[in-house]
């Protein structure tokens, strides 16, 4: 779960192209190597994330539903589908794995190739189901590119909720917006699962993708067989409204942990939070120029470091421990002067993370069923990331057009359904305490704490080993998860060498 504002581009995966079929291969070859799961037919395909994971031969189907169900005879949208056989095909269960991405706005296809590995023992007698969320990745995308609303470095909220109303413009002759919602989003899986013809399935959803797990499990309880929610986030969360908390917390533990370590203690005396705020508030006074190598040619560039610049890159960096380890040396060497290694990184990260998120889906998302619920108390002033944050977050809302969500759709996840619910204790944006929220409603659940971890831990250490364990035998109970104790908090380097032992 990430925020959408020209300040923090963050995404939990990394993605680049769209899967597809091989358009040069024979027709009748095509023809021969279509399969049907249910009525829907599938050809072969490669789903690609980029550099940052292998390929997965996968078939993949265009599924046409209507984008407004209250008008059946309307428009129609196409779904891009991929459908993972079974490895063990001849042993395969009737239910299969529907996996929900997060975001909002990311792709289930391009983001699957990054955990595909996790769930190698799952996919032995599980087919996995792929839907990429209508507005994400090839389900008619709600992409809005830059114009000049990039050529500053914070558009105030006006700015952004022009941009918004422009770029629904632009959509306007393929797509209405209002209709890509979560709820829309689960009638189209549901949809799905009707074609397919399977009576049960196991929801998978990460981050985001548990908002739309729960939602699907409280309105089709009798389709679901067990459900994995990772980087959990409950159903009443304002999407976007805690991150300067979230975020402050990480650090604290971020900081805690360091503590404990005699060499960290030594190397790094001031805590995170203390380490940052300063560098922060002296580049609020006076932004830097500074020459840094380009980290994909090595050539020399000169850019300008300012407190966006710091804030945005520590907390993208807290998503992932071994990202968090770099960041005391980091802000340790910006403190001193030396800029060079933090404006690299931050050009490192914000090109690994651009064209992730489907910016107008995610916009159709949280306007519909998170800006209003917000309020500014204050509460975030005097925080690092402070209340621009949400408060950029949902600024395209003015502009954009979006619809609603039913009276219901905040009230806790009933459910005696099998859940296994996972979250990293470090976590800058869906902490441990939203996972225990959520069990609260789920009387045949379980939640796992991975230590030292950060947001997204389906293929941490022994995770996938339990995981597919609990999809055999639908039994989190059951589970001997004592395999997690050996995970730790990663040491902050101490030096560009790495850290001590």
């Amino acid at each position: 779960m990430i925020p959408g504002t020209t300040r923090f581009l963050l995404a939990a995966a990394l993605a680049a192209g769209l899967p597809g079929c091989d358009s040069t291969a024979d027709p009748a070859q095509t023809a021969a190597a279509t399969r049907h799961y249910g009525r829907i037919a599938f050809e072969p395909c490669t789903l690609a994330s980029g550099a940052f994971a292998g390929n997965v031969q996968a078939q993949c189907a265009r599924f046409q539903v209507p984008e407004n169900r209250a008008a059946p005879d309307g428009r129609k949208i196409e779904l891009a589908l991929a459908w993972l056989p079974a490895t063990e095909e001849g042993s395969a269960v009737d239910d299969p794995v529907f996996f929900f991405a997060g975001g909002p706005g990311q792709s289930a296809l391009r983001t699957w190739p990054q955990i595909d590995p996790a769930f190698a023992q799952v996919r032995k007698q599980r087919h996995v189901v792929l839907i990429d969320q209508r507005g994400t990745g090839g389900s008619n995308p709600l992409e809005c590119e830059d114009e000049d609303e990039e050529s500053a470095a914070t558009p105030d909220p006006g700015e952004l909720a022009a941009f918004a109303g422009r770029c629904a413009e632009r959509l306007g002759d393929r797509a209405d917006p209002r209709f890509y919602t979560t709820m829309d989003a689960i009638a189209d899986v549901e949809a799905v699962r009707e074609a397919i013809g399977t009576a049960k399935i196991d929801l998978v959803g990460v981050s985001y993708g548990t908002r739309v797990a729960q939602q699907y499990a409280a309105r089709h309880p009798q389709h679901v067989r067990s459900l994995v929610l990772d980087g959990v986030a409950p159903n009443d969360l304002v999407v976007g409204g805690e991150f300067a908390h979230t975020f402050e917390d990480a650090l604290a533990l971020q900081s805690e942990k360091c503590r404990q370590l005699p060499a960290c203690a030594a190397r790094f005396p001031q805590d995170a939070r203390t380490q940052l705020a300063a560098l922060v508030e002296r580049l609020r006074q006076a932004p830097v120029d500074v020459e840094y190598r380009d980290p994909a040619s090595a050539q020399s560039h000169r850019g300008t470091v300012d407190a966006d610049t710091v804030t945005g890159l520590a907390f993208l960096f807290s998503y992932m421990p071994q990202t968090a380890s770099l960041l005391p040396l980091v802000l340790d060497e910006a403190g001193q002067g030396r800029y060079a290694p933090l404006m690299s990184l931050h050009e490192l990260m914000g090109r690994s993370m651009g064209g992730t998120m489907a910016r107008g889906m995610q916009w159709s998302v949280i306007c519909a069923e998170d800006a209003d619920r917000y309020r500014d108390t204050g509460a975030a002033d005097g925080t690092l990331l402070g209340p621009d944050v949400a408060r950029m977050f949902f600024a395209a809302c003015a502009g954009w057009p979006h619809g609603g969500r039913p009276r219901d759709f905040t009230a806790p996840l009933r459910s005696q359904a099998p859940a296994l619910l996972v979250s990293g204790e470090l976590d800058p944006v869906t902490p441990p305490r939203y996972g225990e929220r959520v069990l609260a409603g789920l009387g045949n659940g379980r939640h796992l704490v991975a230590q030292g971890q950060g947001h997204g831990n389906l293929g941490s250490g022994c995770m996938p080993r339990l995981v597919a364990q609990f999809l055999e035998s639908a039994d989190a109970g059951s589970l001997d998860a004592t395999c997690l104790d050996t995970m730790a908090y990663v040491p902050p380097f101490t030096s560009f060498n790495g850290w001590e032992p």
